[in-house]
């Protein structure tokens, strides 16, 4: 917690410093709304230059919160930047500006420029927080934003460097140069630089098994010579794949479903949910990829405190849960897990026989595994319907605010369980979540 609030404050600080120094310099108009406007609207910009930062996966910003966590920040912090930059330009006009510069034709080519940067502003964060109902691809977007973003940057510091008069200060525009490199260079660094790093030096896959009838294991191996990237159970990491063929090459997040233990290859268990992973079936031993990461906070190694666990896992949800089980057997770790695992068939569990032998196994960690189906066979005579608070209370039982809750699955799962845990008196401290999709 001291690290998170200690970048917190730094974040604060660096967003907040041009604003602050303009203040303290005092100079000013004297008109005290039109220069809240200037101030709002440094504290903006440098907020829009932050986002880079926050985007590009450094670790020394990831590992205190986790990726999901650090990205819907960044989200959040791009709906408060677009908010101070909408009242830049009304706070201006208010203040003395005059409204002509709001609905006048006839007005620097620098004005206009910055009314363009509000406008891309705007269409960006919209389109990034309705991505889901606007049913854009994730590459669409991606493309469309990494356009974008370096276009608003360097449109927002031309418009400020011509009709900023506190720009004029010396120190002030040294601290928006440095900040406009800064960016640019962690924006290259970050999409170009680091992503051809990472493809000369590719990953090989030596093993793709299938796991359902829409479900393949991707097993993949370092580098002669090198070993895997290190990485906590639970966590995930970014792969593109290089497979010819008339294959799409794409960047996308899986969860790492393999035990850190196995120092010889990195696995990763892919459901076909879209148009790309719908092709990761036809990936073939000897393809190459670009492997990043891993990330995430979403692992039971974190707390080594905890040792009674109930994991919940919905479909696919469960491949971070099944890499801390392999990693709790392969490291012999004395902890007790119940699994609810829930799924709509049986023919959609997957990893079912290798957590029955994990189940039967007298050896830790001491599992115990509830399938819960929601659309089961005549014949299943197993637990029907969905994971709620009757399931939980029956198989968890005894004192639940005692035990810890890792939950893993689709939006409508979790929302669900949670209001159950919640209802059963599970303080929100003992509940860790996982959650897929970073626009969510």
């Amino acid at each position: 917690m001291r690290h998170v609030l200690l970048l917190l404050a730094l974040y604060i600080g660096v967003a907040m410093a041009p604003a602050v120094a303009v203040f303290l310099a005092g100079s000013g108009s004297g008109n005290a709304v039109m220069e809240t406007g200037k101030l709002i609207a440094l504290a903006g910009f440098m907020i829009l230059a932050l986002q880079f930062l926050l985007a590009a996966r450094y670790k020394w910003i990831e590992r205190p919160v986790g990726l999901d966590i650090l990205i819907r920040y960044h989200k959040h912090m791009a709906v408060f930047a677009l908010a101070l930059l909408l009242a830049h330009p009304l706070l201006i006009a208010a203040g003395g500006g005059g409204w002509q510069l709001l609905v006048g034709l006839d007005l620097p080519w620098y004005i206009w420029l910055g009314k363009l940067t509000l406008v891309i502003v705007i269409a960006t964060v919209l389109v990034s927080l309705y991505q889901g109902p606007l049913k854009l691809k994730f590459e669409k977007w991606r493309f469309g934003h990494d356009m974008a973003a370096p276009a608003m940057i360097v449109f927002a510091f031309t418009h400020s460097w011509y009709a900023g008069e506190d720009l004029a200060m010396p120190f002030m525009k040294t601290l928006w140069i440095g900040a406009l490199l800064t960016t640019i260079l962690v924006f290259i660094h970050h999409r170009v630089l680091r992503p051809l790093r990472l493809k000369s030096r590719p990953y090989t896959v030596t093993d793709v098994t299938p796991e359902s009838d829409d479900v393949w294991t991707v097993t993949l191996a370092p580098p002669r010579g090198q070993g895997i990237t290190p990485y906590l159970p639970g966590q995930f990491h970014f792969i593109t794949f290089y497979r010819g063929r008339g294959l799409p090459v794409e960047e996308h997040h899986w969860t790492i479903s393999s035990s850190p233990r196995r120092k010889d290859h990195v696995s990763s268990t892919i459901k076909a949910l879209g148009d790309f992973t719908s092709t990761v079936g036809e990936t073939r031993v000897g393809d190459k990829a670009a492997v990043h990461g891993a990330f995430g906070r979403f692992s039971h190694v974190l707390h080594p405190e905890e040792k009674d666990l109930v994991f919940v896992a919905g479909g696919i949800g469960i491949t971070p849960l099944m890499g801390m089980l392999r990693y709790m057997r392969d490291s012999g770790e004395s902890l007790s897990v119940l699994l609810l695992n829930a799924n709509q068939n049986e023919k959609k569990i997957i990893f079912r026989q290798e957590l029955e032998d994990m189940e039967k196994e007298e050896a830790p960690p001491f599992l115990k595994v509830v399938h819960v189906l929601s659309r089961p066979e005549t014949d299943w005579t197993g637990e029907k319907g969905h994971v709620d608070r009757e399931k939980i209370e029956k198989y968890a039982g005894g004192d639940l605010g005692k035990k810890v809750f890792y939950v893993c699955g689709p939006p409508g799962m979790l929302k669900a369980v949670l209001a159950a845990l919640a209802g059963l008196g599970v303080p929100d401290r003992r509940i860790r979540l996982e959650i897929f999709s970073f626009l969510d």
